[in-house]
């Protein structure tokens, strides 16, 4: 019996973990795999090597790095039932005592890592609300003077929203990006029937002849391909909060199969009808379902800011713990799960500076300059230290550890670089950000430090 409720429990939590945890990931298929064809400063020629080239990017991108970085292997490292960058830290710590260079080194990636997704937590509400408000000026141009303030008024009410727990709010959005992904998958399906030439995509080759055919192209493609990825690094942030099996399996039984069905399905649109690229998702259905799918679309977006924002509780706490913060309000929501928590101070801060980012950048266009840098920074981070974990550790060979690690180091190393050119697009505000509350939290520590000696 025991068994059983604890089977229940996990399928709960998992149905949960689709609202909280992959909102983000979830949504990218409404932008990501069009952007690399329509946006940037170099779009992608819409070719049919092209096409099956950068849809084999998306695809081994999702399969190697949320499948098998986050899910197979970063995920087995947490620390008291914590994830994310911070927890990464923790464990390395425990293990650097009588060695100050490296503790001095593990305590900078953290609060850089740290403050990278706090950036993220920015830019992420921000450039979803705006992304689907903006939908309004699709149904009447005379609306777009209200898709400021009501952009606001939504996230106004999502931070309002937090203080009820994760928890209920997955139970609230869970079903929403359970029928989110179904339709995702299925509509992925319908267009893959008609083209099924697309699916020759998943063999390498063609992700391998895209990069060494066409000069620097991939390298500028490379800071849209990673929109099809943002949201991982806040998956392994969210462990904390639902445990590593509920997000495993979500991932592995569900969300992975709709993203990659519905990311070959605009691959097999593109292929057939180029001049699809206008509204590539949409067109994916029929037209007499656009206007629901407009609809669904505004709130699925919504929901994708939640990631980040429950990731910044529990990054915060961890901090705090660490004497990177100060002490604050931490609110446990859940008697079940020590894990599901609302800080009220980071929950404030973080709407602040998103309103901040929706005035300033007025839309989504704008923001998605800012948008990958913060994120892909992390990335990097991980990358690091869940080497140095796999090898202190789990004890693994550190020629092993380090040939393993050197794939996602590369990749994850274009990434960053490819979204380091948009700095002046709108790059420099989340990094400025980040180097705000780098020194803030060390200034915290150190005095936190001086106080304890």
């Amino acid at each position: 019996m025991q068994t059983n409720l604890s089977n229940k429990r996990i399928y709960t939590l998992a149905l949960a973990a689709l609202g909280i945890v992959y909102g983000d990931i979830g949504t990218s298929p409404l932008y990501a795999f069009e952007q690399v064809f329509s946006g940037g400063l170099h779009p992608v020629p819409t070719s049919e090597a092209n096409i099956l080239g950068v849809l084999s990017l998306f695809f081994w991108c999702l399969v190697m790095v949320v499948t098998v970085k986050y899910v197979s292997i970063v995920m087995r490292a947490n620390h008291a039932g914590e994830g994310g960058i911070i927890a990464l830290m923790r464990i390395l710590l425990e293990k650097s005592h009588g060695r100050p260079i490296i503790k001095g080194l593990l305590i900078f990636s953290g609060l850089v890592g740290a403050a990278f997704f706090y950036g993220d937590g920015v830019i992420t509400p921000a450039i979803s609300v705006l992304s689907a408000v903006e939908g309004m000026e699709v149904i009447s141009p005379s609306l777009k003077s209200y898709v400021i303030p009501v952009a606001l008024s939504i996230l106004v009410g999502l931070f309002w929203g937090q203080r009820f727990g994760t928890g209920k709010i997955g139970i609230l959005f869970g079903p929403a990006m359970l029928i989110w992904f179904v339709l995702l998958g299925a509509l992925g399906l319908l267009n893959i029937v008609e083209n099924p030439h697309v699916l020759l995509a998943m063999r390498p080759i063609y992700a391998q002849e895209f990069v060494s055919n066409n000069g620097l192209l991939p390298f500028f493609a490379l800071g849209a391909v990673v929109l099809c990825v943002t949201g991982a690094e806040a998956l392994y942030a969210d462990m904390g909060h639902f445990g590593p099996k509920p997000i495993k399996l979500a991932w592995i039984g569900f969300v992975l199969p709709a993203l990659l069905l519905n990311y070959f399905g605009q691959g097999a649109l593109l292929l057939k009808s180029p001049e699809s690229l206008s509204n590539l998702f949409y067109l994916m259905a029929p037209s007499s379902f656009h206007v629901a799918f407009v609809i669904f679309a505004t709130f699925a977006t919504v929901i994708a800011s939640q990631a980040v924002i429950s990731g910044a509780f529990s990054i915060t706490r961890q901090a705090i713990d660490l004497g990177f913060l100060p002490k604050m309000r931490v609110v446990q929501t859940s008697q079940h799960d020590a894990g599901q928590i609302y800080v009220p101070a980071i929950n404030l801060m973080l709407l602040i500076m998103v309103v901040l980012a929706v005035l300033l950048f007025k839309s989504s266009t704008a923001l998605a300059g800012a948008y990958g840098i913060a994120v892909t920074g992390t990335m990097l981070l991980t990358d690091f230290l869940g080497i140095s974990v796999a090898i202190v550790v789990w004890r693994w060979h550190p020629i092993a550890a380090m040939m393993g690690g050197i794939f996602f180091i590369l990749m994850d190393l274009a990434f960053f670089t490819s979204n380091s050119i948009k700095f002046f697009d709108g790059g420099w505000f989340p990094l400025g950000m980040s180097v705000i509350l780098s020194v803030v939290m060390a200034l915290v520590f150190w005095r936190s430090k001086n106080r304890g000696h």
